[in-house]
């Protein structure tokens, strides 16, 4: 058995609705799913995102695991078409570097991570190889 593709990523807030708000506002786009929890307040939101409409949970920080308090871990990289613009428009939005835009050989991979209002890594990047997938698959 092996990966067969990134299916939901989820990550954590101590305000929901306040999160939900702020990814919509970097996505352009709102939830397509909400859930209350037994106390009303939002406990999940999550978004469809991308090519493949990938999912982006976003759980109530009550409901995270054990040592989920900071930033860590390992990073997921979103392929993006303008890295420059897009880490611009996240630091304009309130969130903080965690790992500067870096080339990664002469190949075209450039990455970069900030950390959003609420304590999440987020990393986007620059990915050939995702464009020469996509490209593929568009044309198989």
């Amino acid at each position: 058995m092996s990966l067969r593709g990134f299916a939901t990523l989820n990550i954590w807030a101590d305000d929901v609705a306040a999160a939900t708000d702020w990814y919509a506002e970097f996505l352009g786009l709102e939830a397509y799913f909400l859930r209350t929890g037994p106390d009303g307040r939002p406990a999940y939101a999550e978004f469809r995102v991308g090519d493949y409409q990938a999912e982006l949970g976003i759980i109530d920080r009550r409901y995270a695991p054990p040592g989920a308090t900071g930033p860590g871990g390992a990073v997921m990289h979103w392929h993006v078409d303008d890295l420059d613009a897009t880490v611009e428009r996240l630091l304009a939005l309130g969130a903080t570097e965690y790992q500067p835009i870096t080339p990664h050989g002469d190949q075209g991979f450039v990455t970069a991570a900030v950390v959003d209002p609420f304590g999440n890594v987020l990393g986007v990047m620059s990915n050939p190889h995702y464009l020469d997938v996509l490209s593929s698959m568009r044309s198989a």
